[in-house]
């Protein structure tokens, strides 16, 4: 599955964004047009369908957190999986010696090796390489995939700078594994595949401990590493950002997919049982599977019924990179079909499932100019129409409307977090700043949305909390997080 936006470069921690309820004058201008009077009637439904007043993202964020306190007292208690990453012991700043990472979880996989110094060397050396998996790998045998990441892993070691990059004699190598796929997870190395997702369909693996299959592969292939921690992508954000950060409470990645994952205090986890209650841990919401009292239209319903999970995964259909330029694109069709929005003609590219993504619905929002040039030369680059003024307007409409609805569902998610770890913590309530990491194409690359999400945060938080919460945009930080962990949990 290919990503909406061109892969980030990497980078360390970039900044945070501490909230106010201002605007840019950009924000101002799509929402005064969003708010014109349109003689659609599709368009004029699909707005009203798609609204978030401030009570109805109220609703939206306590069935969140009601569906993660169900989650959290029992397995599959609710819609959100409340998955224990096992993820105990957070990186400190003390982690010294070679640890590697690797990130599976689409098309590509990343390899990377980090150099730690403890608290006065920090990161000394890092190096990474991204592979392209061949799609019959994709659908094959686990041992033919897990083969060929093995083989890899090997050829990446063996490029190794003997100056920069040294394991201390007497240690084996150890890897922090990043699989971004739904996994129950039964201790830090271990946990077996539930399903899978992005396109990957590898038989026989169901049920299997996906790191038994990778320390097998790699047995079998002469490399001597293990797996020392298993995590998913988000915990590998919170984790890679936590370590620069130690206020940092939340990992967000809103990208092509979107999960989020917390800190929380064990003794208010019901389902860990007789497991030590004392402490923290991270939990891994799998939080795109809420699908609770969402604002959905006949194009949600429409482009769902037509999705591999049909009535699975409402949240993310309606907030992440994937799926929001084939809203605009269904949409846009309908009103094509019902008026002359292109004039007599119905475009044949418009009627081309996910043809337009959401990269274009960003450079569509980007274009500030009064004749709307460039919103033109994206419909006649991507769908061959030659649009009028009044068309162009319509589609900003279009876009604006559905990113406006993605931001906002977005924000009540998090606030969702924020008020739970609240709850537990009165963090916030006595003065202390808390982090959320962002991670992900979409947050990175698309303004608007960004801005409406930041909005419905300081609406459903009100200005005081909001005042001590800071987005934290954290670029492609979860590799250094997988080998963080790997650190944390060393055998040695």
């Amino acid at each position: 599955m290919s990503l909406m936006f061109a892969s980030p470069v990497v980078t360390p921690t970039v900044g945070a964004f501490t909230f106010s309820s201002r605007r840019t004058n950009y924000i101002v201008m799509s929402a005064v047009r969003s708010n014109s009077t349109s003689l659609c009637p599709v368009l004029t439904k699909f707005q009203k369908d798609c609204a978030t007043p401030t009570p109805y993202l109220r609703e939206v964020a306590n069935a969140i957190a009601d569906d993660m306190r169900a989650g959290l007292a029992v397995e599959g208690g609710g819609d959100l999986d409340m998955i224990l990453s096992y993820v105990d012991a957070l990186p400190s700043g003390n982690e010294e010696g070679l640890f590697y990472a690797l990130d599976l979880g689409g098309t590509n996989f990343r390899v990377r090796s980090v150099q730690l110094g403890g608290k006065k060397e920090r990161v000394i050396a890092t190096e990474s390489e991204q592979i392209s998996i061949p799609h019959k790998l994709m659908i094959g045998t686990s041992e033919e995939l897990f083969g060929f990441i093995a083989t890899k892993l090997a050829s990446f070691v063996a490029k190794e700078k003997p100056g920069r990059f040294r394991l201390e004699q007497g240690k084996k190598r150890e890897l922090g594994f990043t699989f971004s796929f739904p996994v129950k997870q039964t201790s830090i190395d271990s946990g077996t595949l539930i399903k899978w997702t992005k396109g990957f369909n590898v038989s026989g693996m169901e049920g299997k401990n996906v790191v038994a299959c990778l320390n097998e592969a790699m047995a079998v292939h002469g490399l001597d590493m293990r797996v020392s921690a298993l995590v998913n992508d988000g915990v590998g954000t919170l984790a890679g950002a936590r370590y620069w950060d130690e206020d940092v409470m939340v990992g967000v990645i809103l990208g092509t997919g979107t999960n989020a994952c917390y800190v929380e205090q064990k003794h208010v986890i019901p389902k860990l049982q007789s497991k030590s209650s004392s402490g923290t841990t991270i939990i891994n919401t799998e939080w795109g599977g809420f699908s609770k009292i969402l604002p959905r239209t006949i194009f949600d319903r429409e482009m769902d019924e037509k999705s591999l999970n049909p009535g699975e995964h409402l949240y993310e259909k309606m907030i992440s990179g994937m799926y929001l330029g084939e809203i605009v694109r269904r949409v846009l069709l309908q009103m094509c079909e019902i008026t002359d929005l292109f004039g007599q003609f119905l475009p044949v590219k418009l009627s081309t499932p996910f043809a337009l993504r959401t990269e274009h619905l960003c450079k569509i929002q980007e274009d500030k100019t009064d004749d709307l040039q460039m919103v033109g030369s994206v419909l006649y680059d991507i769908l061959e129409v030659e649009a009028s003024l009044e068309a162009r307007r319509r589609v900003v409409e279009v876009c604006d409307t559905v990113i406006k609805r993605g931001g906002r569902l977005a924000g009540a998610g998090i606030v969702a977090l924020l008020e739970k770890i609240e709850k537990d913590t009165k963090r916030m309530g006595s003065g202390k700043r808390t982090v959320v990491a962002m991670d992900g194409a979409l947050y990175e690359k698309y303004p608007q949305y960004r801005e409406y999400m930041q909005d419905a945060l300081v609406e459903l938080l009100g200005h005081k909390l909001a005042s001590y919460v800071a987005i934290k945009h954290t670029k492609d930080v979860s590799g250094l997080g997988a080998a963080l962990l790997a650190a944390t949990n060393s055998i040695y």
